[in-house]
C-alpha cells in the first residue's frame, strides 16, 4: 500500500491543472479521472488499463457502474465503517440513482477534512469535505 504523505503530496502537485475532460497531463490538462490516473503513474508507472471513452455528465443513469467497477479491478477497498485517512480515494455518486462517477484524494481528516480532484470550471482544486460531498460517497480506496 502506497505511504499516504506520499499520495497526498503527489495529488497536492497537480493543483492549478486546468480541468480538461479525458485528460491526464499534470499542468496541462485533467479531469477527475485523470488526475487519480496521474497519481498512480507517480506511484507505480504505468497505468494498468486505458480509460475507456465517458461522457462528463454526473447525471447519467447506466446499469453499468464502471467507475466503481475499475476501481475495485486496481485499488485496494476501504471498509465503510472505517476511520477516513490521508491518501484514500473517495468515489462519489453527485445524484440519486445516476453511476458513481467524480473521484478525489484525501488530503486533510480531522475535524476540517479537505480532499483534492478535477472539478469543471475550477481545474484541479483542494476543497472541504463537506457534510453534502461526504454524503455523496459511495466508496473508498487506497492505491496499493
Amino acid at each position: 500500500m502506497s505511504e499516504p504523505a506520499v499520495v497526498v503530496a503527489a495529488a497536492r502537485a497537480w493543483i492549478g491543472t486546468p480541468y480538461v475532460h479525458q485528460a491526464s497531463v499534470q499542468g496541462g490538462g485533467a479531469d477527475c479521472l485523470g488526475l487519480i490516473r496521474g497519481v498512480w503513474r507517480t506511484l507505480h508507472g504505468d497505468e494498468p488499463e486505458t480509460a475507456p471513452p465517458y461522457t462528463p455528465d454526473w447525471g447519467e443513469f447506466e446499469a453499468n457502474e464502471l467507475l466503481l467497477e475499475g476501481a475495485t479491478r486496481h485499488l485496494l477497498s476501504v471498509a465503510r465503517d472505517s476511520e477516513l485517512g490521508p491518501g484514500q480515494i473517495l468515489l462519489f455518486r453527485m445524484r440519486a440513482g445516476a453511476i458513481a462517477k467524480h473521484l478525489g484524494i484525501v488530503v486533510e481528516t480531522g475535524e476540517a477534512p479537505r480532499f483534492v480532484h478535477a472539478y469543471s470550471h475550477h481545474g484541479v482544486i483542494e476543497s472541504p469535505l463537506t457534510a453534502p460531498w461526504r454524503s455523496r460517497v459511495v466508496a473508498r480506496f487506497r492505491f496499493p
